[in-house]
């Protein structure tokens, strides 16, 4: 069964970071550099996938603001907690929001869309996610692999091979577990603040 797997991993390991990569993708691009270190994908490789998929969903999530902002899902990501002071800083900072909006757990779809409903050009728009998207691939796709190298420093060459399965799946269980816990902390701040920035707006 293990083995099995393992050869579905090494025959569809990569489209899984790509589409794991397309939304929130940090665990996605960790693991790609894990079983990159456990050469069952070239390093190159996993990189790629990883920023392929950053690219391809914030570009759509863009488009989708920009070309469907009357969609009822835009209209519902447009309620989310941090919307407004998204878009607000696109429209101040726009360069800056840009490049380190998806480095927020759990502010990337709503930032992609801010930026479609946003005067950030699509021109702009791709080269900034391009190389924010580079960047982030390569970041999270080391830590994976420097987790490889570490765990098989641990536990030994020949344990970290054979049970590469279930030491991927606890690590992509440990990040999905923290990022839901800073994005659930994030989302909390921006009620608040948007919360505060009603209650303002009510007395002004």
């Amino acid at each position: 069964m293990t083995e099995t797997i393992h050869r579905l991993i090494e025959q569809y390991g990569l489209v899984a970071v790509f589409l794991g990569c397309v939304a929130e993708g940090e665990s996605a691009a960790i693991l790609g550099g894990f079983f990159a270190h456990q050469q069952v994908f070239v390093l190159w490789q996993a990189f790629a996938a990883a920023f392929l998929g950053a690219f391809a969903g914030d570009t759509f999530f863009f488009i989708l603001g920009r070309s469907f902002a009357d969609h009822p899902y835009v209209r519902r990501m447009r309620r989310r907690p941090g919307f407004r002071r998204a878009y607000r800083l696109l429209n101040t900072h726009p360069n800056i929001y840009v490049l380190t909006n998806r480095y927020i757990y759990g502010m990337r779809l709503v930032g992609g869309i801010a930026a479609g409903l946003s005067t950030v050009s699509l021109p702009r728009f791709v080269i900034l996610n391009a190389v924010s998207s580079a960047v982030w691939a390569a970041l999270f796709g080391t830590l994976g692999y420097v987790f490889g190298l570490s765990a098989e420093h641990l536990v030994g060459q020949a344990l970290i091979r054979h049970e590469r399965l279930l030491v991927a799946l606890a690590v992509g269980l440990g990040v999905a577990i923290l990022a839901w816990l800073v994005a659930h902390r994030v989302a909390g701040k921006e009620r608040a603040k948007d919360a505060e920035g009603d209650q303002l707006d009510r007395l002004s």
